[in-house]
Order: structure tokens, then sequence, then C-alpha cells
């Protein structure tokens, strides 16, 4: 059985809040080297990312995808119904991943470069790489694993702090998608 990521996240955050106190960040050459090692594991998580694109557009799995997409938490809105590709959908996942590494880097630029904080550059240089890596992209395109269970598409939104995510997750059941086409809530097919 494996460990949750959230779990391991944690772990690995509080164990490197205890390393990051016994580093001499004061020192200028230690500074480089977690600024350095920050900047390789963006990198790293770049080259994975266009890898993926590259691998996502080799195969161009035109398969067609149906799901019904919740309404954003606390609104009025129903829930709508999509119709894509695999290969559009899984565009749309690494689209998503690009903006959230271009968040984070934007982020950590504001709290090093301005506020002078250097602890978070040691836990930012760890956490996005292994969540690039424990991604559904790489495990189905890089890593093979068949897209069943957990990995068939589409994906729950990862849930933001304890699971709290936004309003549920995507519902491809057959049931969901016949309601949502008779009540006429989208069925637009996205490019």
């Amino acid at each position: 059985m494996a460990i949750n990521p959230q779990i391991t996240n944690l772990i690995i955050i509080l164990g490197m809040m205890q390393v990051s106190k016994k580093i001499p960040f004061e020192d200028p050459q230690v500074l480089m080297a977690v600024r350095a090692l920050y900047i390789v594991s963006n990198l790293i998580i770049v080259g994975l990312n266009l890898y993926l694109m590259r691998v996502i557009n080799t195969k161009k799995d035109m398969t067609t995808l149906k799901y019904v997409e919740p309404a954003p938490m606390g609104s009025s809105e129903e829930p709508k119904l999509i119709t894509t590709t695999v290969h559009s959908y899984d565009l749309q996942q690494l689209r998503s991943g690009w903006k959230g590494l271009l968040m984070g880097v934007g982020m950590m630029g504001v709290m090093h470069l301005y506020m002078k904080y250097t602890n978070p550059l040691l836990i930012q240089s760890i956490i996005p790489l292994k969540g690039a890596i424990e991604g559904n992209l790489v495990k189905i395109h890089i890593f093979g694993q068949p897209a069943i269970g957990d990995l068939k598409r589409p994906w729950k939104a990862a849930g933001g702090m304890m699971g709290m995510g936004g309003g549920g997750e995507p519902k491809a059941d057959k049931k969901s998608i016949e309601e949502a086409e008779k009540a006429g809530r989208g069925g637009v097919k996205e490019e």
C-alpha cells in the first residue's frame, strides 16, 4: 500500500524545515548552492514537461472523452458537459502544470528576492519535482501505466488544503452525461 502523496509532502516539509535550520545560509557559497539546486530542480521539471508535450503530441490520441465538470464551489451555475479528446485533455492538464510551475517560481522569486527568505528554497526544490514525477501524465506517458482506476480520465482535481478542493470531481458515468445532455448544459467540443 502506497503512502498518500500529501502525507509524504508533509513529512518532507517538516524534515526539510529541520534540516534548513542547520544550513548556514549566511555563507554566500552555501546560498548559491541552494539557489542552484532550486534552479536545477525547476529545469528538470521544464524538461519533463517539454518531453511530455512531445510524447502527447506524438501519440495524438483522438479518442472522444465526455465528462460532466462540476460547478465551481459556492456558485449557482449548473454542472457543464465537456466533450473533448484524450489528446486535448492531456494538453489541458499539461498547461495547468505549466501554470502551477510558473506560479511557484513567481512566488518563490518574491519570497526569496524581495522578502529575503532562504529556507523555502530548499523545500521548493524538492516538493514540485516530487509532484511532477508523481503526476498522472508522467505515470501514463512516461512510466507506461494503463489509464485505468485512478488514472482513468477525467482525473479528480487535486484537493487543496486537507483535501478540500473545488466543487467536486468530474463525473464520467453514463447517467451524469445523459442528464447533462438532456438539460442542455454544455456539450460544446473543446479544441
